[in-house]
């Protein structure tokens, strides 16, 4: 019987060891763009519903998602499942962070696409002048198969990426975010059902239990025409366009704040300019760490505080930041 079942078990592991080594072999890059036009236009195609896990400087968060996409657009809600409770419901771009703890329910109108797994917007040829693109041997995460893409700087002016894509459905499972070999920042689902039946109430923010004593806060957002703000934006660092100017009322502040934003198609910088108040101490000038990718400057000009935030390495933040002027 040992004589008929090693021969089994050979051509067995024979047939894996091949087919492992087929799939380890880098693919051609000449379609790795056709991969990112995936990886964007998925999340808004596709019912999901799973758990995804953010990870950056030794601090772990989870979170869990359903996402249903139907002929009235799309419908979504995000749980945060460690420390205090925050729960999202989107529908379309109509957002309500509801937050229990506080009794609290912020509301927004989403101008701009950037929440894993929906992490790049409709890319254009543009990126591959700051980047290149390649593709890498498939993976598995959370039990699919998923084409990995290096995203890897062509300068220190940004940091690099690296998406692992659904092979079939092109939703993003995983992403992380490097400083050359370091991963500083991730995003990965631990476990996700794609494309299946997601019931409508899954999705109701009626099922939270609403007293009188809950405070509702609306956050508004008005789109401005280039160049409607009195601030400019001098010499930027190669691959940054500006994408949008507005005025914002941000949680915290009595006033509607300047806001300026930029982006190399895909890592993306907020300005946000604000009155320096005479009763309040003048803002304090340098760097300032948050977590993961994401890096900050503050700066004084013209009695208004400029604070740049954005994902890219603290001189790209550093030189945009600079580059504010007011006309």
């Amino acid at each position: 019987m040992k004589n008929h079942i090693l021969p089994v078990l050979l051509l067995l592991l024979i047939s894996a060891f091949q087919t492992v080594n087929a799939e380890n072999q880098p693919q051609s890059s000449d379609n790795a763009f056709d991969w990112l036009q995936k990886m964007a236009t998925a999340p808004r195609q596709h019912n999901y519903s799973g758990t995804f896990v953010y990870y950056a400087d030794n601090y772990m968060e989870s979170s869990r998602i359903t996402h249903k996409v139907n002929h009235e657009g799309e419908f979504e809600k995000i749980e945060v499942l460690d420390g205090l409770t925050r729960i999202v419901y989107r529908n379309n771009d109509e957002m309500k962070c509801y937050l229990p703890d506080s009794k609290r329910i912020y509301t927004e109108k989403r101008w701009f696409r950037k929440f894993f797994p929906d992490l790049l917007p409709q890319p254009s040829e543009r990126i591959n002048e700051n980047y290149k693109i390649k593709i890498k041997k498939q993976e598995r995460v959370a039990g699919y198969d998923c084409q990995v893409l290096m995203l890897v700087p062509k300068d220190n002016l940004r940091y690099g990426y690296k998406f692992w894509i659904h092979v079939d459905s092109g939703l993003l499972l995983k992403a992380a975010v490097m400083d050359k070999e370091n991963i500083i920042e991730q995003f990965a689902f631990a476990q996700i059902e794609i494309d299946g039946e997601i019931d409508a109430n899954k999705l109701d923010p009626g099922s939270i239990k609403i007293s009188k004593n809950w405070k509702t806060i609306n956050l508004s957002t008005v789109l401005l025409d280039e160049g409607e703000l009195a601030w400019r934006l001098g010499e930027l660092p190669a691959g940054f366009k500006k994408v949008a100017e507005m005025k914002r009322n941000l949680v915290g502040k009595s006033l509607m704040v300047d806001h300026i934003v930029l982006s190399d198609e895909l890592a993306s910088v907020s300005v946000f300019i604000e009155p320096v108040k005479k009763d309040t101490p003048s803002p304090v000038p340098g760097f300032y760490s948050s977590r993961g990718a994401i890096n900050i400057y503050v700066r004084e000009l013209e009695n208004s505080k400029i604070t740049t935030v954005g994902e890219v390495p603290l001189n790209t933040i550093k030189l945009i930041g600079d580059a504010v002027y007011l006309q």
